[in-house]
């Protein structure tokens, strides 16, 4: 069984930027356990798959461990992949996922996803997250992953967590984040529990991330910048409970799988 693959560079102007996800168009759906061998091989942090349905596709995302329920990037690499080598000729792209329907909007150079918002509210803090941080934030958020703000932007740049300890929190994930100095804010993201130790750019975080900083400066619209090693700029905008998070992609290779028998 022969399925062509995409590796597409996300959040990205160029390659070796921004998040690499691996996108794979299906005809029809395979058995689970070999979607997540696909996604375990090509050990990114996020492997997609998709099939096409009367409105639009069906479109699911793997870790190295695990499905989840939400990714930008992977979503971002899939719409690029649709519109700019499979030849989607209208200038919306819709996604039935186990978070709703996403559309992701041609506009411009930019690609742009609604997203549903994910405001973080005041949540217990558990040892292990100050201790894995080494450091206590100045607020912890929670939603489906931890919020944690920080007093500089440097702080985030120089943060070396304990992977060990931070995947066994019970959210998803760690976000880290402070008021940027050229952005609006900054982040780094650690999902060790799903096999992502540090997300290079992580579109769904800032379904967390836009409604707090939106709040905090009294602006929907918002200048991101994810600080990882590979980097990436994601424009947000709130609009009620949704979120706008625009950005580019640019495609690194085109392969094959040998999905076996």
């Amino acid at each position: 069984m022969k399925l062509t693959q995409y590796q597409v560079d996300a959040f990205a102007t160029r390659v070796f930027e921004g998040n690499p996800a691996a996108v794979c168009p299906l005809d029809e759906w395979l058995g689970d356990e070999v979607l997540q061998a696909i996604a375990t091989e090509n050990n990114l942090s996020e492997t997609a798959f998709f099939v096409p349905t009367q409105r639009g596709f069906n479109l699911r995302w793997f870790t190295p461990v695990a499905e989840v329920d939400l990714c930008g990037h992977a979503t971002l690499a899939t719409a690029h992949v649709i519109f700019e080598i499979l030849g989607h000729a209208e200038e919306v792209v819709a996604f039935e996922t186990r978070s709703g329907e996403l559309t992701v909007r041609r506009s411009g150079d930019l690609l742009e996803m609604d997203f549903p918002a994910n405001p973080p509210e005041p949540c217990h803090v558990p040892p292990a997250l100050v201790e894995g941080l080494g450091l206590l934030p100045a607020h912890v958020l929670g939603a489906e992953d931890y919020v944690c703000v920080l007093d500089t932007e440097a702080d985030v740049r120089a943060l070396v967590p304990d992977m060990g300890l931070l995947a066994g929190l019970p959210l998803r994930g760690v976000c880290v984040t402070a008021q940027g100095e050229s952005y609006d804010f900054v982040s780094r993201f650690f999902a060790p529990a799903l096999g992502v130790p540090e997300d290079p750019v992580t579109g769904s975080a800032h379904c967390e991330l836009a409604p707090y900083w939106a709040a905090r400066l009294g602006r929907d619209s918002l200048r991101a910048r994810q600080v990882s090693r590979r980097g990436g700029d994601v424009l947000c905008e709130v609009r009620g409970d949704r979120v706008i998070l625009r950005g580019t992609a640019v495609t690194f290779m085109v392969g094959e799988i040998d999905a076996g028998q």
